[in-house]
């Protein structure tokens, strides 16, 4: 009988992207290779970490240890695929779990994560390599606001989003003066520091990538057109809210230039597994939006999309970072 690894596959986290955190956990266990992996879903709300099985809590996850008992019989993780957005698997608290108790898993690293997961330093770090962006502002509830400055430096319209998070919970496109505070208010219900952007009049896209100890595979990049005024919750998880387009419609130059530049930042930010590297695209210049170090894996989402775009299956794309961390980990 073969020893399969046991693979968690963590979803849920304490954010406002619990629902699709769900949603990407039950496609990545689905995917999951059975004949080379043994997988468990495992949903984490707070300190409520527990194995499910068809939708029904069977045990509970033994922290010390990251193990569960079944059956009478203890069974421990071999290895942690994580797809919660937002926090605590995204900003390098639950990588910084699993390296305590030496247990691999399936993202960047703790520093990775906490930068790109912050998006005013990862920004500020990035623009010292020459990535292009949007100017920006940064705002914490107890910073003096002079909304006319703001508008004096970054004009109209502008953007307004916490600084930590995604799947656009908490983003407001500001269009005159008095909707600034309002949007930092809502902002700030998300995170405890907000970003303001100038507007970048282009069109949005994404390019997925993954390094193996073999390999650096760059995803075919996705085109988003959303039918709202942008890319917020309802245009991401709405069924036809958005047009994505992939492979995108780009001249030959510039596709290879948005693959190129999403090669570059996931080196800059020394980033592992899976990652997505959002963009905007203004008179043929790539301006840098945010790196997805756990991106959405929902049968919609643009991963799966980019991989069966590439002609790979996502069970294929899994079973590399799998096994390339587990060999890592010897």
């Amino acid at each position: 009988m073969i020893n399969k690894p046991n693979i968690a596959v963590i979803s849920g986290g304490d954010s406002s992207e619990f629902e699709v955190s769900i949603r990407s956990g039950a496609n990545v266990f689905a995917a999951i290779d059975t004949a080379k992996f043994t997988p468990w879903l495992v949903e984490m709300k707070g300190n409520n970490w527990h194995v499910i099985k068809n939708g029904k809590e069977i045990a509970p996850v033994e922290k010390s240890d990251f193990s569960f008992t079944l059956n009478n019989e203890k069974i421990s993780f071999d290895f942690a695929y994580i797809t919660i957005h937002g926090t605590p698997g995204e900003d390098g608290i639950l990588q910084g779990y699993f390296d305590l108790l030496k247990v691999p898993y399936s993202t960047s690293n703790v520093h990775a994560s906490s930068l790109t997961f912050n998006k005013w330093f990862c920004s500020n770090y990035l623009k010292t390599f020459g990535i292009v962006m949007a100017k920006s502002v940064l705002m914490n509830k107890i910073t003096e606001i002079q909304t006319q400055e703001i508008v004096e430096k970054l004009g109209l319209p502008l953007f307004i989003k916490p600084n930590a998070g995604g799947s656009s919970f908490g983003i407001t496109k500001v269009k005159s003066e008095n909707e600034i505070l309002p949007a930092l208010e809502k902002a700030w219900s998300e995170s405890s520091e907000a970003l303001i952007e100038e507007f970048i009049d282009g069109r949005e896209y994404t390019c997925g990538l993954v390094k193996t100890a073999e390999e650096m595979l760059v995803f075919p990049v996705t085109e988003i057109i959303p039918k709202n005024e942008f890319f917020d919750y309802e245009a991401k998880y709405t069924p036809g809210a958005t047009q994505e387009i992939t492979p995108a419609r780009l001249p030959e130059d510039l596709y290879k230039k948005c693959q190129q530049l999403s090669r570059e930042i996931y080196e800059h930010c020394q980033c592992s597994g899976i990652v997505r590297i959002d963009f905007i695209l203004k008179e043929d210049r790539f301006y840098f939006l945010e790196v997805n170090t756990t991106p959405g894996m929902t049968t919609t989402s643009f991963i799966p999309q980019q991989i069966n775009a590439l002609g790979l299956t996502l069970k294929d794309i899994l079973t590399k970072v799998i096994e390339d961390k587990l060999i890592a980990h010897q």
